[in-house]
């Protein structure tokens, strides 16, 4: 497990966030992410970009598959879309129609919670698939942000750290 907040996720001065510098803290991570979901879930959701990463590193510790959530426009076969919006205008998600089966329970991974819109995208999405959304786990949520509140009590939500 990580040990207490000397956890570094973002760091502005470098393009590779420490965790991932550091093989046996991006393997703490990502057991970490998955631990409060085990046997719940069927596949994990990365959400783009730095979720891929994490739901990758998690699928190798515990055999899941993984789902691209992708920006709009990156997927080469038919896809179901779901967009929402930003503080400086509107974005969109993408996952390929039919990717897993019906009633698959997917839990979403991903970098940061911050207002929840992305995360929110994402579990539409998965759910107008014909998935479930068996959770939603995230690195680091910005508390100041509201995206828990957001969110509302629908999901099980987890964030290994709260800033």
């Amino acid at each position: 497990m990580l040990q207490g907040s000397s956890f570094a996720f973002v760091n502005p001065r470098r393009s590779r966030p420490p965790v991932f510098a550091d093989g046996s803290a991006f393997r703490a991570l990502a057991a970490a992410l998955t631990a409060p979901f085990e046997g719940r879930f069927d596949d994990l959701g990365g959400v783009e970009a730095r979720g891929f990463l994490l739901a990758g590193a998690a699928s190798a510790l515990c055999g899941a598959g993984v789902l691209t959530v992708r920006k709009t426009g990156k997927l080469p076969r038919a896809v179901l879309s779901e967009s929402y919006d930003l503080e400086y205008g509107t974005a969109g998600l993408e996952v390929h129609e039919g990717e897993l089966a019906p009633g698959a329970r997917v839990l979403i991974v991903d970098d940061v919670l911050a207002t929840g819109g992305t995360v929110a995208a994402a579990a539409r999405l998965v759910e107008r698939a014909g998935w479930q959304v068996a959770g939603i786990s995230v690195a680091l949520e910005l508390t100041a942000l509201g995206g828990r509140a957001a969110l509302g009590d629908r999901y099980e939500i987890f964030s290994l750290l709260q800033y």
